[in-house]
């Protein structure tokens, strides 16, 4: 693999590539942008952005960006070791297993990408995945869910309880699985985990949110005070996205916000974003309330970054360091006892 984990790395490095690697995983949240983060970042505000702020408003414009990450899809690549064996689950589109280099099978991580729930794709996020398997020393089962505009939040969200329901079924218990997702998934992981609450179903281990998109009404003060230092996402257009999802529902609908839902109960949750991103105040509130309700938070804020910046860890090292900092929080979860007993009534 292009990348060492740190469970590669030796105790002192000795070559210069070995002090290299180290340098970059040692990276914290309140280091200085590195340069590579800076010159990426100009490029994604490029040609990133302003596709998204230059694309037709309504369904014409998030079918030509579909179409132009699915063609991306196709260029991603990924190292020797990594194993991609497709799966079909319920109603949602080809999920993907992602296996890298020999990940402990009696543990599995559920991701559910971004993309503001019209983009994404398992084989848009392989250069992510691989490396969260390798981190995380577990199987990833990436989640091929429905998108607008033919498909809704809500079926997002009945696709994440059917692969959460799989993996049940195929032996996981809930302390054996950890949730995570970013951006629209860091919300439909949310979402998620009011559902399985509400339902008396086991709870995951932990979950990971990486610049969750937790308001989809886009109420904070950061989509207003974060506007021109956000490099990929164009405020107007995400509002206009959140309203689109939201007509009609009640503002406390916790699939729609999940953070004004009740979080007591939930497991532990890392939190990451960007100090330079719209939805800055939505992660921040997110983790105030969680801490409120009891639930054990990690909460890292990287400043000068763009939105989800470990999707990105091809061309920026924060990216590659922040799976060393989700290996340490899932395996100081793991140290802890369950959210939530094995059984249907454990969250009552």
């Amino acid at each position: 693999m292009s990348d060492a984990t740190p469970h590669d790395l030796p105790i002192r490095p000795t070559t210069r590539a070995q002090r290299r690697v180290a340098s970059v995983l040692a990276l914290e949240p309140e280091d200085a942008p590195t340069p590579q983060a800076r010159l990426a970042g100009r490029f994604i505000r490029i040609f990133g952005r302003s596709a998204w702020e230059n694309a037709p408003d309504g369904d014409a414009g998030l079918i030509r960006i579909r179409r132009v990450t699915d063609r991306l899809a196709r260029l991603q690549r990924t190292p020797g070791g990594v194993t991609i064996v497709p799966e079909r689950i319920g109603r949602s589109g080809e999920s993907e297993w992602v296996r890298a280099g020999l990940p402990d099978e009696r543990k599995v991580l559920l991701y559910l990408h971004g993309g503001g729930y019209f983009f994404g794709s398992p084989r848009l996020y392989r250069p992510f995945t691989w490396r969260l398997s390798a981190a995380t020393g577990r199987p990833v089962l990436a989640l091929d869910y429905r998108l607008a505009p033919d498909h809704t939040p809500a079926d997002a969200l009945e696709d994440a309880l059917d692969a959460y329901g799989h993996l049940l079924k195929r032996g996981y218990r809930g302390r054996d699985i950890v949730v995570g997702g970013d951006s629209a998934g860091g919300h439909l992981t949310l979402a998620l985990l009011h559902s399985l609450k509400e339902r008396g179903q086991p709870l995951p281990r932990a979950a990971v949110c990486l610049s969750p998109w937790v308001d989809l009404m886009c109420e904070a003060d950061s989509h207003r005070l974060n506007e021109r230092s956000d490099v990929l996402i164009p405020a107007r257009k995400l509002a206009a996205l959140g309203r689109r999802f939201c007509a009609g529902k009640p503002q406390d609908d916790p699939l729609f916000a999940p953070v004004r839902g009740d979080l007591t109960g939930h497991p532990p949750m890392m939190l990451m974003a960007s100090g330079t991103e719209i939805l800055r105040d939505d992660v921040r509130n997110l983790a105030d309330r969680a801490r409120a309700a009891g639930v054990e938070v990690t909460y890292q804020e990287w400043d000068g970054l763009v939105h989800v910046f470990p999707v990105f860890a091809d061309f920026i090292p924060e990216g590659k360091a922040a799976f060393r900092h989700i290996a340490e929080f899932l395996r100081r979860a793991e140290g802890r006892p369950a959210a939530a007993a094995e059984g249907p009534s454990s969250s009552q």
